[in-house]
């Protein structure tokens, strides 16, 4: 005889197996463990013509089966325990690359029938939950991994763990090249590193080739302007003889503007002179630093208390 849960999957060790003698004279009921592995096994009594028996496990039982017995026949019963009050089940597990078994995130997972979805995250992790009892179709897809189906039987109340190992495939895409030009004085003079670098932690603004070629615009300064804290000063009518200052000095705001230092090439030069000393369609890449705290120690000194403006040119 076997124990087991309402779906059949999961044997019950330790249940109590409730048994109700009818014989000539008395009812006798018994009271009995279920083994490790759910089975169990009783001896009739000589004069027994039939039992009555379910099984309990906690505070739920089985349905009762009632036997009747034959002179040396073995009855096999199978009682099936029903959770009536638990929740429904679930699985979870992790996907893996089954050659190098590092996590796949992002791999898509679903029940074949049930439209609700989910993803692995980044350690591969997963939780399918709210599942009804009983076997489904598990789906798993991931772009450059062979598509998975594994067929998983889970238990009322219980969660079911999955270790997936998804096998890498070759992807058929269409040949796809980017390509980058970057200035070789950029290159040499770091200005990619600092780019980088300053992007990552948060200091100074940074102008391409490319942007400058999006933005088009008239004079140098006129690109300058569009970094954040700085300001395009115009002693005369229109948008000629400016130049550019910083809304912020080393003390806070400057109501009359703050005067940024400027560098070309390298070199230091005036700023109120930058628009007549290089055009445009000659600068290759720009930085912008607001103040003391972003600037790169080849720039900063005594007077660069309100930041600088750094000019490449192609």
């Amino acid at each position: 005889m076997l124990v087991t849960e309402e779906s059949g999957a999961l044997v019950l060790p330790g249940a109590t197996i409730v048994l109700r003698w009818t014989a000539d004279e008395v009812l006798r009921p018994v009271r009995e463990p279920a083994g490790a592995d759910g089975a169990f096994s009783l001896c009739v009594p000589g004069d027994a013509r039939a039992a009555t028996l379910w099984a309990e496990f906690g505070d739920d039982s089985s349905e009762e089966a009632v036997v009747a017995f034959e002179p040396g026949t073995a009855h096999e019963v199978h009682l099936r325990v029903l959770f009536g009050d638990a929740e429904p089940g679930r699985i979870v597990g992790r996907v893996l690359d089954a050659t190098t078994e590092d996590p796949v995130a992002t791999a898509t997972l679903s029940l074949t029938g049930r439209p609700a979805q989910v993803q692995s995250d980044r350690q591969g992790r997963f939780a399918l939950t709210g599942v009804a009892a009983g076997s489904h179709l598990l789906e798993v897809e991931r772009i450059g991994y062979a598509s998975l189906r594994y067929e998983v039987t889970v238990v009322r109340g219980l969660s079911t763990e999955l270790q997936v190992g998804l096998v890498p495939a070759p992807v058929q895409m269409e040949p796809l090249v980017v390509t980058a030009s970057r200035p070789r004085r950029l290159e040499i003079n770091g200005f990619y590193d600092r780019k980088y670098f300053g992007e990552l932690l948060g200091g100074g603004t940074y102008f391409t080739l490319e942007d400058i070629d999006r933005r088009r615009p008239v004079r140098v300064s006129h690109m300058l302007a569009d970094a954040p804290g700085i300001r395009l000063r115009c002693p005369g009518s229109g948008f000629r003889d400016c130049w550019v200052e910083s809304s912020r000095a080393s003390g806070g705001f400057t109501p009359g503007g703050c005067e940024l230092s400027a560098y070309l090439d390298g070199s230091p030069i005036p700023v109120r002179e930058l628009d007549s000393l290089v055009l445009p369609v000659e600068v290759g890449g720009i930085e912008v630093y607001q103040g003391p705290g972003e600037l790169p120690p080849e720039f900063g000194g005594y007077d660069a208390r309100c930041g600088a403006v750094v000019i490449w040119t192609k």
